[in-house]
This record gives structure tokens, C-alpha cells and sequence, in this order.
């Protein structure tokens, strides 16, 4: 299909108080149960889109090459009353163009989702999110528990090579 990446993986960037745990799930957790254990190839901003890159065309084009969207929906990006690029690119990729399928992590209880764009609303009343139960807690889960088995249900096939 063209595709390189599995998910390009979406996340607050401008860091306060939960940023510790949420850059540790992003280029931790996250590579090591769905790269290392699962088979699936990421894209993750400032792992594998450098400073001084066109920021703005590698996120487009790395999102192009992308079967699914992974979001991490955190009070920070919530709140935050200017979404980053590439959530504005993932969002019209996915709804406008429909061509890209989008996976919502609700990283911390949310509680209303009054507050949230649109766009956001709208692909949670579709399909809801799936929670992370665990969160804050240092020790990665397995791949088997029922949050990655969820994520995995959302994934694209792997390609198992021979």
C-alpha cells in the first residue's frame, strides 16, 4: 500500500507536570510493547522527524505514510486552546479526506469532553477511546494486557516476514 509506518503517534508536546510520564509512554513504552513486541513500525515526532527538518512537510509526509493515527489525549491537549499542527493535519486526514484511520489513548481521565475541538468529539462519539488504567505507573505493562490487546485490535495487520 505504500505505507512505511504502522501509526504515526500524536502527543502533547510543550511539556508541564504530566509531560514526564507521557514522553516516557511516547518513546518507552510505546516502541518497546508495539515495535519490539508486536512488530509494528511508529513514527514518533523527535524520534524520527529531526530538528531541522521542514517540520511542517515531514509531518504531512510521514502522516501520508502512515496506516493509523495514534493520539494521546491528555488535559494538556485538551486545554491547550491552539492544537499543534499535527493534530490539525491528522484530524483533516482523517475526517475530511477519510483515508486515515484514527486511534484515541485517553492517557488521564478526562472526565467531559466539553472543552474538546470538534473534530475530536466527533471521532469519539464514532468509536470512544481506549483508557490507559495504569498511568503513572513506572513498569511498562505487558502486551497482553487488555489496553495493548485494544490497541493491537485498532492496528493494521502485521506483516510477518519470512
Amino acid at each position: 500500500d505504500g505505507k512505511i509506518y504502522d501509526a504515526y503517534v500524536i502527543y502533547p508536546k510543550n511539556h508541564i507536570n504530566e509531560a514526564n510520564f507521557v514522553e516516557y509512554f511516547v518513546y518507552q513504552v510505546m516502541p518497546d510493547i508495539l515495535e519490539n513486541k508486536c512488530g509494528y513500525k511508529l513514527c514518533i515526532y523527535g524520534r524520527d522527524i529531526y530538528p531541522g527538518e521542514d517540520k511542517i512537510s515531514e509531518i504531512e509526509k510521514r502522516m501520508q505514510k502512515s496506516r493509523r493515527l495514534i493520539i494521546l489525549l491528555t488535559q494538556q491537549l485538551i486545554n491547550c486552546k491552539e492544537p499543534a499542527y499535527d493534530q490539525h493535519i491528522a484530524l483533516y486526514n482523517a475526517l475530511i479526506q477519510n483515508d486515515t484511520k484514527v486511534i484515541l489513548l485517553e492517557m488521564e481521565t478526562i472526565g467531559t469532553y466539553g472543552t474538546l475541538q470538534e473534530s475530536l468529539k466527533f471521532i469519539i462519539e464514532q468509536q470512544g477511546t481506549i483508557k490507559w488504567k495504569e498511568q503513572h505507573s513506572v513498569h511498562p505493562q505487558s502486551p497482553n494486557s487488555k489496553f495493548w490487546k485494544q490497541v493491537r485490535y485498532h492496528m493494521p495487520p502485521t506483516l510477518k516476514s519470512s
